[in-house]
């Protein structure tokens, strides 16, 4: 297992989030997705904290797909995002 490196943020030490990314070809297209680390809560903005999470990316914009977990294996993550894909995306 690799340990994660440190940065230094508002004087706290904290791990340094590593975006993950897939390109998943599905029924002849391909599609990219791509994880961004998790949003603190803040209560001044009344911000709600989200989890590390998976996004389709797409014509410049992302739309989240779900959240990232952990230890995932490669091949369980593909087939989530296919998955995905098809509920979302060729559904109908």
């Amino acid at each position: 297992m690799q340990m994660p490196h440190f940065v230094h943020c508002n004087r706290q030490l904290m791990p340094a989030y590593k975006n993950l990314q897939r390109v998943v070809v599905h029924r002849g297209r391909e599609f990219h997705f791509m994880t961004y680390d998790g949003i603190r809560a803040d209560k001044r903005r009344d911000r709600e904290a989200t989890p590390p999470t998976w996004f389709l990316i797409s014509s410049g914009k992302r739309w989240p797909v779900f959240p990232e977990v952990p230890g995932e294996s490669d091949a369980e993550v593909d087939r989530r995002l296919v998955a995905w894909l098809e509920q979302n995306v060729f559904a109908g």
